[in-house]
């Protein structure tokens, strides 16, 4: 049991040293020096690249970009390439999870690349940021669902890695259950109850989400702000400001 113990942290240990090399030099900057923190945040890019591209450029100081999934629709592992190499241009550190409408082979890309948040975490700054890739299952039977068990398990895996960051972020690209975030336009609820679980339970201080386009809005979940940035094709995404206390706007 000792043995296995040790190769289990060891491989956490690379992990977290593999996401932080991708943080690139801008955030370790930020690491020694001042604790504030930029963070623009899109979800449903869809393959509207080049308009994430030009938010980003628009926003002016950004520390750091998240993508709450769907970066493509249905899209093949170049198409994906090609998404990071125009967003990753920019210079300015990128962290991602898969959407439902990103085939699973994606996630694999993104880890490769350094920037995936599935089930682990990394710590910018004073700041844990972690996610869950995919929905769960539905009768759309989309390219990438999976249990509510798996989703929270990825939610656990990531949070164990950055539990002790002063303020933690979650990516999920699915909503939490039963809030206005989850709603489709017959009123229906189809967010994630593992998400609303692990909200409900752990309490991180901001929930970045997406997968209801039309239910795009921000939500307060207990100590939890949550925002649903809305489908980024459109020009929606949110813009999160860091200083001791977070502030969460929605922009277009």
């Amino acid at each position: 049991m000792g043995n296995q113990s040790s190769i289990r942290t060891a491989t956490e240990n690379q992990i977290q040293a593999d996401l932080s090399e991708a943080i690139m030099v801008k955030s370790t900057k930020i690491v020694q020096g001042s604790q504030a923190l930029n963070i623009l945040a899109f979800s449903d890019v869809h393959g509207a690249y080049s308009a994430v591209a030009s938010a980003i450029r628009r926003a002016g100081s950004v520390d750091l970009v998240l993508i709450a999934g769907d970066l493509t629709t249905n899209g093949s592992w170049a198409d994906a390439e090609m998404a990071l190499d125009i967003l990753q241009a920019e210079r300015i550190p990128l962290l991602v999870v898969a959407g439902n409408m990103d085939p699973p082979p994606i996630d694999t890309l993104f880890h490769d690349r350094g920037i995936s948040l599935n089930a682990r975490g990394c710590v910018v700054g004073p700041a844990g940021f972690f996610g869950a890739s995919a929905s769960p299952f539905s009768p759309l039977h989309t390219p990438n669902e999976v249990s509510e068990e798996e989703i929270l398990r990825r939610a656990e895996s990531g949070w164990e890695m950055v539990k002790e960051a002063a303020t933690h972020v979650f990516v999920s690209h699915a909503p939490p259950a039963g809030t206005h975030l989850d709603r489709v336009s017959v009123g229906k609820h189809a967010g994630s109850t593992a998400v609303r679980d692990f909200v409900d339970a752990r309490q991180p201080d901001v929930v970045v989400c997406g997968h209801i386009h039309e239910a795009r809005g921000i939500e307060h979940l207990g100590k939890s702000t949550v925002v649903n940035c809305g489908p980024a094709g459109k020009g929606s995404h949110a813009f999160l400001r860091y200083d001791g206390t977070w502030a969460v706007e929605l922009r277009s």
